[in-house]
């Protein structure tokens, strides 16, 4: 029987659960419409299509972990924010793997909403870094290091990546060590990397 009182936000809601359960690149239309009751061409009066349904999904992800982020960091400073911030993360990483996938996706300049959940994740990031004296360019680029590191470790846990023996958790709280060192230590204009690659031929 078909559901009733569908709504927009019915739809985004089943998505997140359904990219949850199988994993975000393998959300479907079909799938969701299926999980809700109803046939495709009906979920078409609530979402516009499959790209549309993502954004949504992006946003609402975004918005969820800027929560979680927000809530752990909140009455902390410096490594305590740090730590508490990067423990948030994994964590949603670890429980909505397929929401957390969509939060990677760069904010679509043409929606306002999902710019609007870009910049508060954002800022929360930015809010931590302030304590370690971190500001502008500087935020930017300890941003982006920070993003780069924590993404990269939770995609290489879930891919199954950390075979050796040595305990991830505390390979996790190392690396977050080392990005606390590396901020309180952050150079305010570091010289250029030499790129060894085009290195004139004297």
């Amino acid at each position: 029987m078909p559901r009733a009182g569908l709504t927009p936000t019915i739809v985004v809601e089943e998505a997140a659960k359904l990219a949850d359960e199988v994993g975000l690149e393998r959300l479907t239309l079909a799938a969701v419409a299926q999980k809700l009751g109803v046939a495709l061409p009906s979920l078409y009066k609530h979402i516009r299509g499959l790209g549309a349904l993502q954004q949504s999904l992006a946003v609402r992800a975004l918005t969820e972990i800027t929560a979680a982020l927000s809530a752990a960091a909140i009455g902390r400073s410096g490594r305590q924010a740090l730590v508490a911030m990067a423990t948030a993360y994994r964590s949603y990483a670890h429980a909505h793997p397929g929401r957390y996938a969509a939060t990677l996706r760069a904010a679509d300049p043409n929606d306002p909403d999902h710019v609007a959940a870009g910049e508060a994740a954002v800022g929360v990031i930015y809010a931590v870094l302030a304590g370690y004296g971190l500001t502008g360019p500087a935020a930017i680029d300890a941003t982006r290091c920070l993003r780069s590191a924590l993404h990269g470790f939770v995609a290489l846990e879930a891919a199954g990546g950390f075979g050796l023996p040595q305990d991830v958790d505390r390979s996790y709280d190392r690396l977050v060590g080392a990005l606390d060192n590396a901020f309180t230590t952050w150079p305010s204009d570091p010289p250029p990397l030499v790129d060894q690659g085009r290195t004139a031929v004297l």
